[in-house]
């Protein structure tokens, strides 16, 4: 299999970690034997490439992959590496594609899939449990970093905010090579939000911004998708500061993964063996490359070959999938213009006593059907439907 995701730069901590829970997941298959492929078993493992968030290495990278390598599937991050001339690639060669970012997903990458991670779309339920168990919560701020992680994610939480009847009072998008937020935080603040949303920024941007919050002496609640090394977080800042921000990924040494609906095989045990072999570099992402690796390994059982069509249709077959919070149904036909994402519960997260726990497990589903109209209209006023992209993939030169 190959790793193709930034390995290096601000969006390491959403790559490397993810190689390294792939490694545990490749040293327990292989310890186990392997997997069976029809009568045979096979060893695996996982040929990484550093993309340093660059299309030119993105492209580099896949064509190593697919025909130096031989790799029978591919993971990655996605986004601004799943350029034009990848996506061609991908479909010339039939390849298997796993993404972390579903608005990647469209009819035209048809072997493109999400079958761990959601983003943005999950967002909605941090916001929608903020709003039921804070009603006199009525206006946030918000910012991000101006990409494809970002606006998407900005467009999730317009819709999520308008469904949960709290204002949106300032909205700023930053270059990706900022390095002072001071004046972004005070921008935010101008209008004394009770929220400060920080939508899907980088981990160092995350750090930057909510350091300017404490200085300012901001009392309100803290928002965002991800919140990689809180602790570090918690340590600048202060434990009061950081006590009830929410956010979306669980450590996996929580007690609500052991819930019967779980399909992670012993979370808490590859948690502690994640913290034993990689110290100090948990984060968002280091279960999601091994979950989709698991549902890839199921899928070749089954099929009986590696083949990347035959495994994607015994990936899909019947419509469900065991994600990793629970069963889950292939969906995005009306968002993504394809069923290609697993989508089912996520958790809702928030920092209690200096450690992320889980508050619930929600149902991404039962907010797309009470809200789906304000989601389609916030993405497509952001030029961020499927159709959309399409069309401006082939107007481009």
């Amino acid at each position: 299999m190959g790793f193709l995701a930034p390995l290096t730069g601000k969006l390491k901590s959403w790559a490397e970690p993810g190689l390294n829970g792939s490694l545990i997941w490749r040293d327990r298959v292989n310890a186990a034997g392997g997997i069976k492929v029809g009568m045979r078993r096979y060893m695996v493992d996982l040929v990484p490439f550093d993309t340093q968030f660059q299309p030119e290495l993105a492209l580099a990278g896949v064509r190593k992959l697919i025909n130096e390598d031989d790799v029978k599937f591919i993971l990655m991050v996605g986004g601004n590496d799943f350029t034009e001339p990848v996506r061609k690639i991908v479909n010339r060669h039939r390849m298997l594609v796993a993404t972390l970012l579903p608005s990647d997903l469209s009819p035209d990458a048809p072997t493109l899939v999400a079958p761990s991670e959601v983003h943005p779309i999950y967002n909605v339920t941090g916001v929608d449990w903020l709003k039921r168990h804070d009603p006199s919560l009525k206006t946030a701020a918000m910012c991000a970093q101006d990409d494809l992680h970002g606006l998407p994610s900005i467009a999730t939480y317009r819709a999520a905010f308008e469904a949960a009847g709290i204002s949106l009072v300032a909205e700023h998008l930053f270059p990706i090579e900022t390095t002072d937020f001071g004046a972004i935080v005070d921008k935010l603040l101008a209008n004394d939000p009770d929220i400060l949303c920080w939508d899907t920024a980088y981990e160092p941007f995350l750090h930057a911004l909510t350091y300017e919050a404490f200085k300012r002496g901001f009392k309100g609640r803290l928002l965002a998708c991800t919140c990689d090394n809180y602790e570090k977080l918690i340590a600048r800042t202060s434990p009061e500061f950081m006590e009830g921000f929410v956010f979306q990924f669980p450590d996996f040494d929580d007690e609500r993964l052991n819930d019967s609906q779980v399909n992670f095989e012993n979370a808490n045990e590859f948690y502690a063996e994640f913290c034993a072999r990689f110290p100090g570099t948990w984060s968002a992402v280091s279960w999601e490359y091994a979950s989709t690796l698991e549902l890839w390994k199921m899928a070749v059982q089954r099929a009986r070959t590696v083949d990347p069509f035959s495994v994607l249709a015994m990936m899909k077959f019947g419509g469900v999938g065991h994600h990793a919070f629970g069963e889950a149904v292939w969906w995005g036909q009306e968002l993504f213009g394809i069923d290609n994402a697993l989508v089912g519960d996520w958790p809702v997260v928030m920092i209690e006593n200096g450690r992320a726990r889980i508050q619930e497990f929600a149902s991404i589903i039962d907010w797309w059907n009470r809200h789906k109209a304000l989601l389609i209209h916030h993405m497509r006023a952001m030029n961020l439907m499927w159709d959309q992209q399409a069309a401006a993939r082939v107007v481009s030169p």
